[in-house]
């Protein structure tokens, strides 16, 4: 798989969270680090997604959002 997005992080689902129309899916990318995504229940499907399974975070956004109080 080739991508434009430079921002491609190897690591392993960790844990997904199903919902109705959208699953919470976690990813250990090393190093202590945890990313966690928003994705479809269909993608999840389609790219058979589970717990162990190796995976990319690929990271493509014009802007991060973080806020506390």
């Amino acid at each position: 798989m080739r991508l434009s997005a430079r921002n491609q992080l190897k690591g392993k689902v960790v844990g997904i969270e199903p919902g109705a129309v959208n699953a919470m899916v976690t990813m250990d990318v090393g190093g202590g680090n945890i990313i966690s995504a928003t994705v479809s229940m269909a993608a999840v499907k389609d790219l058979e997604l589970e717990v162990g399974k190796d995976a990319y975070a690929i990271i493509k956004a014009t802007s991060v959002m973080v806020g506390v109080n």
